[in-house]
């Protein structure tokens, strides 16, 4: 373009602006009000890159369609319509290059002035818009490999744009001399009418949620900016409230969604049917709304008013026929004791919400110091995180899963630890919620996937025979679509097998996202990863949730584990999950087993492997591959199925009776245990397993009885004896009679008969025993029974899918030669008809059916005929005075069919 021209399109921009009190400055703003952010930027910038393959294409359906609309408008003649139309893609490929600075302002003006020099109506400029958006769309939707995310992510941004656009364009055509602007206002009123409805909607969606009609965010800050304003010039107090329903997740997966969009509407009414018109509600997102009010002085009132509300709230809400029921927390902060910024009014706020929250709901909480400290420690660690990925601060540690049958390591738990530089090795719970909140969980969860599979890699290259290794998936992971896939890539890349990966996942997921988990896990099962279900019974799982997924291993959470040996309704939830799991064919772990009596139990009730400090802590991974080296094994005497020798507890408050009997005793090949009272020989018993206890009646603190008692409650597969020179017939009797008490022996003792006594009782004790194991080794049958049923189920399973699918591929191929125009024909071994599409009928045999019968009926001498000519060539054949060519070949090539498929085409 000559310079002259370019200065004379400059004057007409600069006019422009000057006339309608504008700049470009004030025009770029309008993407403020878009919330065009930095993200829709960037998506600008990769979707112009990945559009660049499409551009002649783009260039040549959107050149037509612009060369049509301009000729309908007469805005164009032969002389100038290239450069026309050259400009306008021109500018449509400016659109999405991300470069929206004040020459785009400018740009997008004179296209604007030039559009309606040249006559072009409004309508037809929007409906090129309209056309470029429709164009782009199925190529986004092809780029972004059918991820409806991307597509949104894309769409969103590109849609900003057009606004933007649009915006400028009305104001150029709206721009001009009275003349020019009725003419506008004449030709398309009706346009510009809708176009103002449109942008007057779009202004309320802008500001206000679609759900419940309430100020959104956005709308929300900028009235609490004014708001604080006008209390600043007063010195007046501002409460903000974020309240949050409480289990409102509940509603949603019991009722459904519609139900729970139902409750936030009504609820939004009832809120904003209660507060002062002074005062402001606004929709927050999720379950959670926020309040301001404006004019409270005292905190009495706040009290009041947060009282009210819960009344409010608590009251049913009666929807499709039921009543729902609900309760919220609240959080306040205060204005301007707590805070003078908007953005920390509504932290504070939320922290103070969190808080109610976690003191069990249907409360408020003030704001305090308290919840300020730990608030701050948040934020320090979630900044901290950010610089921890990018400087490499993680590191993993392993901790070693040992086999209660073998005693050997069959397995591996890999730990995230953050190595902080200046507050040292930083533990999971102190940083992983909190990354989970700031969704780079995804991010730190590749990270550890990744380590884990080079740590793999580096221990098989050293020689060392490294076992599966189970790693912790994140929700957020597990729900990202591409996840299997990625993981799946990592593995190549490194060079990894699946099988020795464990993907750990935590219960709560499976309550609501069953669907999603059986297709997730089944897809993960079929890629030879093994599944874990961590952390079981720290949730709302019950044991019939295991039957429905494809689990490999079941872990029992360790709050179960800690005092298995002590509390009896632990222990019957451990044995219960034991025995549903094993029947399942699914293996059990323990976590966090400490001492040896707690291995013990384990093992004596068949759980199938343990992990804790008892076994070792978690290591660094050079150390891990040290341990991994030296083999290490459990001790013989804490596996399933294996014969311990013989213990013996003695009690008793006398030094010198214990000294005589352990001599006593010794010479029987015991193992001897001695306590001076019962809360010793509870102790001991804690920590040793014992096969029969010999107790004292009359000792301080505790007698004899009451020992035993709950030495029966606890252990109850050891023999219990008292030995006494004091006989307290009731006590002892009842003791007896409930089972407490084995048998009850008199002091003074003769020697031999004690010694056959206790003989006799350690005898009792392994008969008790050989039953039991004889019961183990058939539970173990049963559960490898079990697991070899499942695994012939999902065989099964695989089977009939595949029948199901091999059938419709069949009804597919049939139906496709039905209607195909050449008659065709399918004979079995034995020369009987078992196919012949429509044109066969139709053709050959004047459309009768011959399904079911011989050839020769049909075609005498066919099949002899048939068979002597080679298959893959043509021959003739004469059907009903009509010369045919026929070719043959014998099925079976690539199925199971038998027979010959023969083809006719009638001759010239």
């Amino acid at each position: 373009m000559p310079n002259e021209a370019i200065s004379s399109v400059d004057e007409e921009i600069d006019t422009f602006l000057k006339a309608v009190n504008t700049t470009e400055e004030i025009q770029l703003d309008r993407f403020t009000y878009l919330e065009f952010t930095r993200s829709d930027v960037n998506a600008m910038l990769d979707l112009s890159t990945k559009l660049a393959a499409y551009k002649n294409e783009i260039n040549n359906a959107f050149s037509s369609y612009i060369y049509c609309v301009f000729k309908d408008a007469h805005a164009t003649d032969s002389a100038n319509e290239k450069n026309i139309l050259d400009e306008q893609i021109s500018n449509f490929h400016q659109l999405i290059n991300g470069n929206y600075d004040k020459k785009y302002v400018r740009g997008r003006i004179a296209m604007g002035l030039a559009h309606r020099k040249l006559g072009l109506p409004f309508s037809a400029y929007i409906a090129v818009y309209s056309k470029y958006n429709a164009l782009l769309r199925p190529l986004i939707w092809s780029i972004c490999n059918s991820n409806v995310y991307d597509l949104i992510q894309y769409m969103d941004a590109l849609t900003k744009v057009m606004y933007f656009d649009i915006g400028i364009a009305l104001d150029s055509y709206c721009y001009g001399d009275t003349f020019a602007l009725s003419q506008i206002q004449h030709e398309h009123g009706h346009h510009i009418e809708q176009l103002l409805a449109s942008t007057e909607q779009l202004l309320f969606q802008k500001n206000h949620d679609g759900l419940t009609g309430l100020p959104n965010r956005h709308s929300f800050k900028k009235q609490l900016t004014h708001l604080l304003q006008f209390a600043e010039n007063k010195a007046s107090t501002i409460s903000v409230i974020k309240l949050g329903l409480d289990h409102f997740k509940i509603i949603n997966d019991g009722e459904g969604y519609e139900t729970g969009d139902q409750v936030l509407k009504d609820i939004g009414a009832r809120l904003y049917g209660y507060l002062h018109k002074d005062d402001l509600v606004a929709y927050w997102g999720s379950d959670t709304f926020t309040i301001v009010l404006s004019n409270v002085e005292q905190s009495s009132d706040v009290d009041r008013i947060c009282n009210e509300i819960n009344e409010i709230i608590r009251a049913p809400l009666p929807i499709n026929g039921k009543k729902i029921h609900l309760t919220c927390s609240m959080g306040i902060a205060l204005y301007p004791q707590d805070c003078q910024n908007i953005e920390n009014l509504i932290t504070y706020s939320n922290s103070a919400m969190n808080q109610a929250k976690e003191l069990g709901g249907d409360r408020y909480q003030f704001f305090n110091t308290e919840l300020d400290a730990r608030l701050m420690e948040r934020i320090t660690i979630a900044n901290e995180l950010y610089n921890a990925i990018e400087n490499n601060q993680f590191c993993l540690y392993y901790q070693p899963i040992a086999d209660l049958q073998s005693g050997q390591i069959v397995s591996m738990e890999a730990l995230i630890r953050w190595a902080h530089p200046v507050r040292g090795l930083i533990l999971p719970s102190q940083f992983l919620a909190i990354a989970e909140e700031l969704s780079i969980i995804n991010k730190l969860g590749e990270w550890i996937f990744r380590q884990v599979c080079q740590d793999i890699r580096q221990w098989q290259a050293q020689g060392i025979d490294v076992q599966p290794i189970a790693i912790n998936i994140s929700p957020k992971q597990l729900l990202e679509p591409l996840f299997t896939q990625n993981l799946l890539r990592t593995l190549i890349e490194q060079g990894v097998d699946p099988r020795f990966i464990i993907l750990e996942i935590t219960e709560g997921l499976f309550l609501h996202n069953s669907d999603a988990m059986k297709i997730i896990l089944k897809e993960f099962k079929k890629q030879g990863f093994l599944i874990s279900m961590d952390d079981f019974g720290t949730g709302y799982s019950a044991l019939g949730y295991l039957k429905h997924y494809p689990f490999d291993f079941v872990k029992i959470d360790q709050s179960f584990i800690n005092n298995i040996t002590e509390n009896s309704g632990n222990a019957a939830i451990t044995n219960a999950v034991i025995s549903m799991a094993h029947s399942m064919g699914i293996k059990v772990i323990a976590e966090g087993v400490e001492h040896e009596a707690q291995c013990q139990f384990l093992s004596k009730n068949m759980c199938d492997q343990i992990q804790g400090y008892f076994l070792s802590r978690p290591m660094p991974r050079e150390q891990t591959a040290d341990y991994l080296s030296k083999k290490t094994v459990l001790p013989n005497h804490l596996l399933r199925i294996t014969k311990v020798s013989r213990t013996l507890l003695l009690v008793d408050d006398e030094p010198n009776i214990l000294a005589a009997l352990k001599r006593l005793f010794r010479q029987d090949g015991y193992q001897i245990l001695t306590a001076n009272g019962g809360l010793e020989g509870l102790e001991i018993l804690k920590e040793k397993k014992v096969d029969v206890i010999v107790s004292d009646q009359r000792m301080p603190v505790m007698t004899g009885v009451e020992f035993l008692r709950q030495a029966k409650a606890s252990y109850p597969e050891t023999v219990r004896i008292v030995l006494s020179g004091y006989t307290e017939l009731q006590s002892i009797t009842d003791a007896i009679n409930e089972g407490a008490i084995y048998k009850f022996l008199t002091k003074p003792w003769d020697d031999q008969q004690l010694r056959d006594q206790i003989a006799e009782a350690f005898t009792q004790k392994e008969m008790s025993d050989e039953n039991r194991r004889l019961g183990l080794e058939i539970q173990t049958a049963n559960q490898e029974l079990a697991a070899a049923n499942r695994h012939l189920a999902e065989i099964l399973q695989l089977k009939e899918k595949q029948i199901d699918r091999d059938e419709t591929s069949l009804d597919i191929a049939r139906e496709a030669l039905q209607y195909i125009p050449i008659p065709m024909l399918g004979i079995d071994e034995d020369g009987m008809i078992a196919f012949a599409n429509i044109a066969t009928e139709q053709i050959l045999f004047k459309n009768t059916s011959v399904l079911g019968s011989h050839i020769d009926e049909i075609l005498p001498r066919f099949n002899s005929i048939v068979t002597k000519m080679e298959a893959g060539k043509k021959f003739s054949l004469g059907i009903s005075d009509f010369n045919y060519l026929a070719n043959w070949r014998a099925m079976g090539e690539s199925s199971k069919s038998r027979g010959k498929l023969i083809t006719f085409f009638q001759e010239n």
